[in-house]
């Protein structure tokens, strides 16, 4: 992907970002995901229905990467189930983290491809996504 149209992609999703508001409703799973070398604390609140990720709202203060990358991960893990949520997820990771992976379903997630370049930059593309993970993995256990 040209690095225009990922710097794009990213702003978009920063400026404009999908699912930014705060719900009280008690179906939801709520989960704090934080970087602690920055000020990036992003609230994620998860409806799962039926097995399927049927809502993801977020809130909290970060940065455009972290932002970016909470945006788009939203819009892909909507109506997934918990496998296929974090059968991306771990796609998502692995690319991240210059392992194999399957570039054919990450879409948007895409931008993040080479963000390991950039350390710092990593732990905000992946942050939404560990929280998100965390919050699966025990509502899986339930």
């Amino acid at each position: 992907m040209d690095q225009e149209i990922k710097r794009e992609i990213i702003m978009e999703n920063y400026l404009h970002p999908y699912n930014k508001a705060t719900i009280n409703d008690e179906e939801y799973i709520k989960v704090n995901s934080n970087n602690e070398s920055c000020i990036d604390n992003i609230d994620l609140q998860i409806l799962i229905k039926s097995g399927r990720i049927s809502d993801i709202k977020f809130n909290g203060e970060a940065c455009a990467i972290s932002t970016a990358s909470t945006s788009i991960m939203i819009k892909e893990l909507m109506g997934k189930t918990i496998k296929e949520a974090l059968d991306f997820i771990n796609n998502f990771e692995a690319m991240v983290n210059e392992e194999e992976y399957d570039d054919t379903n990450l879409n948007e997630a895409l931008v993040f491809d080479d963000i390991f370049k950039q350390k710092n930059r990593k732990t905000c593309a992946t942050l939404p996504y560990r929280g998100i993970k965390k919050a699966l993995m025990e509502y899986e256990k339930k």
